[in-house]
């Protein structure tokens, strides 16, 4: 399996995420990526998994998956397939 990122932290702050990735921190505006998450209860946000190849993260309860490269903003080439 491919690793993607090594998600260290995942934390909130009001309508802001604060990522620890790869290791280097970032903060994430909600508003622009989930609307179920800008809305969601605190203990909603932190009942979160991360996938184990560090691509997305995914939250149960409001049905959210995120990716990381959409949050901090990357793209990752997957190789194309021949035939």
């Amino acid at each position: 399996m491919t690793k993607y990122h090594d998600v260290e932290a995942v934390r909130f702050k009001g309508d802001t995420m604060l990522l620890r990735v790869d290791g280097k921190n970032y903060k994430i505006d909600l508003r622009k990526h989930s609307a179920r998450l800008t809305g969601a209860d605190p203990r909603v946000k932190k009942n979160y998994a991360v996938s184990p190849s560090g691509y997305g993260i995914h939250w149960p309860d409001v049905d959210e998956d995120l990716s990381i490269d959409a949050l901090i903003g990357i793209n990752h080439k997957i190789p194309q397939s021949t035939f």
